[in-house]
C-alpha cells in the first residue's frame, strides 16, 4: 500500500533534552561513558520509527539540530538566550554520539549555519505542505505552535499525544496564527526574549482576543484602562516588536538537502546494530536485531571513539557561560570559519560553465521549472534588459539558477534561461503550436506567482533595480536576498561592488560584463545587435555566479559576525529606497528657468568684474588662462603648479592665496558657485522631469559611500546648498502638490550627540540633555569666559572648531578655515582637548584600533575599511587615520537614520496613511503629506526618529528631531 505524503521533523535538540532527563543515570560498563541521554534518545526515536512503519504513516522523516554557533537573532539582539543554563556536565560528553544515531538509524540529520532547528522546521514545513503533505513535528516547544495547521500537527513523543489547532487554542487562548504575537507580548524568560513587563500569556491572549493582533494592540494603547498595563505597553512597544522578530520563525531558510530526499527508507539492522552495541544496549539491540531478522552475535561493535572528540573516561564540563545549544563546541571544525573556507574551496574549484543550460521552448516547459523552482524553495536570477534606465527598460532575458536537487551538498548548480519575449521552436514535436512567440507580458504573469511569494528565496545583485523594472509590470518582489549588499557590509570603501568586481574577489572569476559584451568607443554596439546566444550565455553565467556568491558571502557573513548589519540595517533598505524612487518629487519648472535667468545675468556681471580686475578678458572656466592670469600676469603669492607644469587653480588652492586684495579671487570662487548652481541644478533639473509621472526621480546607490550613508544620483539632489541665497532658490522649486505638505524631519547636530555618546565627554551629555547651546558652551570652554559672555564671532569659532575636530583637522587647515595664524589654531585645538579629554582619548583609541585591524566601527558594528592606514607614505597614513577618525561618527548617524527610515516605512504603512517618504539628504528626511494626516504623521516621525537607537543603543545623549511643514523644500529650512 502506498503511503500518504507524510513528513515528520523531530526537533532533535528537545529530543535528546527530554531523553536526558526522562532517562535514569547510565553509564558505558568499560569506561564510565555516561550514555543515558544517547540511550533515551535511540530508544525514543525507535518506537517512533517503528510506529511510523508498522501504521505506515511517516513516508518522509528527518531530524533537525541546532547549527553550532549563534545565528541571526543573536545578530538582532545579543542578549537572546543569554540566560540559558550551561549544558549538564553528564550530557555534554553524549552529544557527538546524537548525530551518529541519526547515521546509524538511516535517518538524514539536518543542521544549517545561521539558523535555529526551529527556523529549518518552519521551511520544511512551509515547503511540504505547499506540495500536499501532511506534517508531524516531533516536539512540544511552544515556539513551534505558530506552525500548527490543518494539516500540520506537533507530537509529544513521551505522552503520545497529538497538539493541533483545538490544542493550541486550549493551553494558550489563541490560535497558532496568533502564537507570535502572544510571545511577543508576553515574552520568553527561557529564551531570554523581554516582551512586555507585567503581561503574561494570559493577558496577552486576552488583548489579542479584544485587538486581534499586536500592531493593532500597540496602535490602540491610549484605550487600555489598566493605567499600569497601558503605560508598559507604549513604553515598550519597540521591545515587543523585538520580539515579535525573535520569535517569529523563517520559513526562507535556504536548504541544501531537498524534501524529496528526506524518504523513510527500511531499517538498515546490521548498520544500527554495530552501533549500538558499541553503546553496549543490549534491549535495544535485541529488539532491532528481531525486528531486522539479523544475527547480533555475528556483527562487530564500531568504533565510535575515533569519531568524536571526546574523553570518555573523564567527561569535559562545557566552557563556562556556555548556553546549552545542542552542539556547540562539540567539533572545532565546526566553527563558522572553518564552514566558509570548505564552501570556498568548494565554490572556487568547481567550473562555471555560461553555455551548459536549459533554455525554456513553450508554456509547458515553463510550468514544469516553475514547479521545480517553487519545490527547491532558493533561486538566483538576474534579468538583463535593453537599456540600464530601471524606469524605461525592458527585460529581454532572464535566467534562474538553483543547487542541482540529485547532490545538493556538491554545490552543482542547474541554470534555466528565458528569452523575453519567447520565440516558440516549432521543430520539436511537443511544441506544435499556433503561437509563433509569447509576449514579455504573458511570460511575466506566469513567474509573477513566483517573485512575489516571500517564502520562496529570490537571490540577486542589486534587486532594487530588478524591483524598479518589474513593478511596470504589476509584479513586487518579495522574499530576497543582495550580493551588492552582502558584498558591501563584508568590504565597504575597498572597491566598487559590481557583480565583476565581486566574483574576482570571492570566486578568482572573470565575468562578462554588459560593458565589455556592448564594448566601448567607436567599437560599442546596442543591445539589438548582440545575438540570442551571447545574451543566453551572460545571463546564464550571471545567475550561476549570483548563486555561488550568495553561498559565499552569507557563510562569510556569519564567520565574521556581520550578518546582523545586512539584515538589519542594509537589506530592508531596498523596499524602502525602491519606493522612494518609484514616487519622485514634484518641482516648479517656471521657477527654475526664472532662477537660471537670474543666475545669468549675475554670471555676467561678475564676468565683467573678473576681467576689469585682471586688466583683461580670457576664459574664466579655463584652469590654464586663469592660472596664467592669476599667477604669471597679476603674480598672485603661493601659486603652484602641477608635475605638467599648468598652475594648480582648484578652490582650496585659490583659498589659500594670502595677499592684501584677494576681491579678484572672492569674484572667481563666486562666479564658479554660481555656474555650478546653473548647470547642475537651474538647467539640469528641468531635464530629468520623467514624462510620464510629470516628477524627478533621483536614484539612491546603497552600496557606493564607505560610512554607509546613501548617495543620491541622476540627479544628485543631497549636495544643494542650503544656506546660500542661490541653494534656496534652488529648493523653493522642489514643492508639494495641491492639499499636500512637504515635511522635512532633520537630525539637530546628531553627530556631535554621538561624539559625546561615543567619547563619553560628561559637559557634552549635560548641554544636550538641558538643550542648552552646544557650540556657546564650547566656546566658553576654549575661551575661559562665562556663557553670557561669548560673543558671536567666538561662537562661530567653536561651531568650525566642533565640526573640525570629528574630521581629525590640522592647525594648519583649521587656520585657513578661521582665517587665523597656525599658532592660534594649535592652541584652539588643545586647548579643546584639554577642556575635553574624552576627544583626544577617543581620537588615539579609534586610531589604535584601526591600524590594528585595518577598520573602524559604527556603534551597530558596521566595519568600515582603511587598508592604508598603515601605509610607509606619511601622506596617505595620515589621510586615512583622519578619515578613520570621522568614520565612525559619520557612519553611526547614517545607520540611526537607515533605522529611522525603517522604522517609519513599517510604522507608515501599519498606520495606513498615505504619506511617502520621498528623499534623505544624509541626517535630512523630506516627506510629502496629505494636508489631514500632519498631525499624525509628523509625531509618528518624531518619535521614529527620536527612537531609532532603541532598542538596541541606548544613546547617552537623546536624539533631536526638527520637524518643518510648508509648501516647498526651501521654507522647511
Amino acid at each position: 500500500m502506498q503511503k500518504e505524503k507524510h513528513l515528520f521533523l523531530v526537533d532533535g535538540s528537545s529530543f535528546i533534552y527530554r531523553a536526558f532527563y526522562a532517562t535514569p543515570a547510565l553509564s558505558r560498563k568499560r569506561d564510565g561513558l555516561p550514555v543515558n541521554a544517547i540511550s533515551g534518545f535511540c530508544n525514543m526515536l525507535w518506537k517512533l520509527l517503528q510506529n511510523s512503519r508498522s501504521e505506515n504513516i511517516a513516508s518522509h522523516f528527518s531530524v533537525i539540530f541546532d547549527y553550532p554557533d549563534k545565528t541571526f537573532r543573536n545578530e538582532i539582539y545579543p542578549d537572546y538566550k543569554a540566560n540559558r543554563p550551561q549544558i549538564p556536565e553528564m550530557l555534554f560528553p553524549q552529544l557527538p554520539l546524537v548525530r551518529l544515531a541519526t547515521q546509524a538509524f538511516g535517518i538524514p540529520s539536518i543542521e544549517i549555519q545561521g539558523f535555529e532547528a526551529d527556523d529549518i522546521i518552519a521551511t520544511y514545513t512551509s515547503i511540504a505542505e505547499k506540495r500536499g503533505f501532511s506534517v508531524t513535528i516531533v516536539s512540544t516547544d511552544k515556539d513551534l505552535m505558530q506552525l500548527v495547521s490543518p494539516t500540520t500537527c506537533l507530537y509529544d513523543s513521551i505522552k503520545e499525544e497529538k497538539i493541533d489547532i483545538e490544542n493550541v487554542i486550549k493551553k494558550w487562548g489563541v490560535p497558532p496564527e496568533k502564537m507570535v504575537c502572544l510571545q511577543a507580548l508576553s515574552g520568553d524568560s527561557i529564551d531570554n526574549i523581554p516582551g512586555i513587563p507585567g503581561i503574561g500569556y494570559k493577558t496577552a491572549s486576552s488583548l489579542l482576543q479584544e485587538y486581534g493582533n499586536l500592531d493593532t494592540i500597540l496602535n490602540n494603547a491610549n484605550q487600555i484602562k489598566q493605567k499600569k498595563r497601558r503605560e508598559n505597553i507604549l513604553e515598550y512597544a519597540d521591545t515587543a516588536r523585538l520580539s515579535r522578530d525573535l520569535v517569529k520563525l523563517r520559513t526562507d531558510v535556504p536548504i541544501t538537502i531537498p524534501l524529496d530526499h528526506l524518504i523513510l527508507e527500511d531499517c538498515n539492522g546490521p548498520q544500527l546494530i554495530t552501533f549500538l552495541k558499541a553503546l553496549e544496549f543490549t534491549r535495544l539491540t535485541k529488539r532491532v536485531a528481531a525486528f531486522c531478522n539479523c544475527d547480533a552475535e555475528n556483527i562487530e561493535s564500531a568504533d565510535l571513539d575515533s569519531k568524536i572528540d571526546i574523553e570518555t573516561s573523564q567527561p569535559k564540563s562545557p566552557k563556562e557561560n556556555q548556553s546549552a545549544t545542542l552542539s556547540e563546541n562539540i567539533i572545532s571544525e565546526n566553527s563558522p570559519q572553518h564552514f566558509f573556507l570548505e564552501r570556498a574551496k568548494l565554490l572556487t574549484q568547481s567550473q562555471i560553465k555560461n553555455d551548459s543550460y536549459i533554455r525554456i521552448r513553450n508554456i509547458k516547459d515553463l510550468k514544469k521549472w516553475l514547479q521545480i523552482l517553487e519545490n527547491t524553495g532558493s533561486a538566483s536570477f538576474t534579468i538583463i534588459t535593453d537599456t540600464v534606465d530601471a524606469f524605461n527598460s525592458k527585460p529581454i532575458g532572464i535566467a534562474f539558477s538553483i543547487l542541482n536537487q540529485e547532490d545538493a551538498s556538491l554545490l552543482k548548480i542547474e541554470t534555466i534561461v528565458i528569452d523575453l519575449p519567447l520565440i516558440i521552436d516549432n521543430s520539436l514535436e511537443e511544441n506544435m503550436s499556433p503561437e509563433k512567440s509569447i509576449s514579455t507580458e504573458k511570460i511575466l504573469s506566469y513567474l509573477k506567482k513566483f517573485f512575489e511569494n516571500e517564502h520562496l528565496l529570490k537571490i540577486g545583485h542589486n534587486i532594487k533595480y530588478d524591483k524598479l523594472v518589474l513593478q511596470r509590470y504589476g509584479i513586487i518582489i518579495r522574499g530576497f536576498e543582495d550580493i551588492m549588499l552582502m558584498s558591501y557590509v563584508l568590504d565597504s570603501g575597498r572597491y566598487s561592488h559590481d557583480i565583476a568586481n565581486i566574483a574576482k574577489k570571492w570566486l578568482f572569476y572573470d565575468l562578462i560584463t554588459r560593458k565589455k559584451m556592448l564594448k566601448t568607443g567607436k567599437r560599442s554596439i546596442s543591445i539589438d545587435q548582440i545575438s540570442n546566444s551571447r545574451i543566453q550565455e551572460y545571463v546564464v553565467e550571471k545567475s550561476n555566479v549570483i548563486l555561488r556568491l550568495w553561498l559565499l558571502l552569507r557563510a562569510k557573513l556569519i564567520a565574521e559576525k556581520l550578518l546582523h548589519v545586512y539584515e538589519r540595517l542594509d537589506k530592508p533598505m531596498i523596499d524602502i529606497v525602491a519606493q522612494m524612487e518609484t514616487t519622485g518629487i514634484q518641482i516648479d519648472r517656471q521657477l527654475l528657468a526664472q532662477v537660471s535667468s537670474e543666475i545669468s545675468k549675475d554670471l555676467l556681471c561678475l564676468e565683467e568684474k573678473i576681467h576689469n580686475l585682471a586688466g583683461e578678458k580670457f576664459n574664466i572656466s579655463s584652469p590654464k588662462q586663469l592660472g596664467d592670469i592669476l599667477f604669471t600676469k597679476l603674480k598672485f603669492p603661493g601659486g603652484t603648479k602641477t608635475k605638467k607644469g599648468q598652475w594648480k587653480t582648484t578652490a582650496q588652492d585659490l583659498e589659500q592665496i594670502n595677499c592684501e586684495d584677494n576681491i579678484l579671487i572672492e569674484h572667481i570662487l563666486e562666479w564658479r558657485r554660481f555656474s555650478k548652481i546653473k548647470s547642475t541644478y537651474a538647467d539640469s533639473l528641468p531635464n530629468h522631469i520623467n514624462q510620464r509621472t510629470q516628477r524627478v526621480h533621483t536614484f539612491y546607490s546603497l552600496a557606493s559611500t564607505m560610512t554607509g550613508r546613501l548617495a543620491s544620483l541622476e540627479p544628485n539632489l543631497q549636495n544643494i546648498p542650503v544656506k546660500t541665497n542661490l541653494g534656496k532658490k534652488i529648493r523653493r522649486a522642489f514643492i508639494a502638490p495641491p492639499t499636500k505638505k512637504l515635511i522635512s524631519a532633520d537630525y539637530s547636530q546628531i553627530e556631535l550627540r554621538i561624539l559625546a555618546h561615543v567619547a563619553q565627554i560628561n559637559p557634552l551629555y549635560q548641554a544636550f540633555k538641558n538643550s542648552l547651546d552646544i557650540h556657546t558652551l564650547v566656546a566658553s570652554e576654549i575661551f575661559g569666559v562665562k556663557i553670557e559672555e561669548v560673543s558671536s564671532h567666538m561662537r562661530q569659532h567653536a561651531k568650525t572648531i566642533n565640526f573640525s575636530i570629528i574630521y581629525g583637522i590640522s592647525p594648519f587647515r583649521l587656520a585657513n578655515q578661521l582665517k587665523i595664524k597656525r599658532s592660534e589654531a594649535a592652541d584652539y585645538i588643545q586647548r579643546y582637548f584639554d577642556r575635553f579629554p574624552g576627544i583626544h582619548e577617543y581620537i588615539e583609541k579609534t586610531k589604535n584600533f584601526a591600524r590594528k585591524n585595518s577598520y573602524v566601527e559604527t556603534i551597530f558594528g558596521r566595519r568600515i575599511y582603511y587598508d592604508e592606514i598603515n601605509s610607509p607614505k606619511v601622506s596617505i597614513r595620515n589621510l586615512n587615520e583622519r578619515a578613520a577618525i570621522n568614520a565612525p561618527i559619520q557612519g553611526s548617524a547614517a545607520d540611526i537614520t537607515r533605522r529611522a527610515m525603517i522604522l517609519l516605512h513599517k510604522s507608515i504603512e501599519c498606520h495606513k496613511l498615505s504619506t511617502k517618504m520621498l528623499l534623505q539628504i544624509h541626517d535630512e528626511l523630506v516627506f510629502e503629506a496629505p494636508e489631514e494626516e500632519l498631525e499624525q504623521v509628523t509625531n509618528i516621525i518624531t518619535e521614529s526618529m527620536e527612537n531609532a537607537c532603541l532598542p538596541k543603543i541606548n544613546l547617552r545623549v537623546p536624539l533631536k528631531v526638527d520637524i518643518k511643514v510648508s509648501d516647498n523644500w526651501e521654507r522647511v529650512h
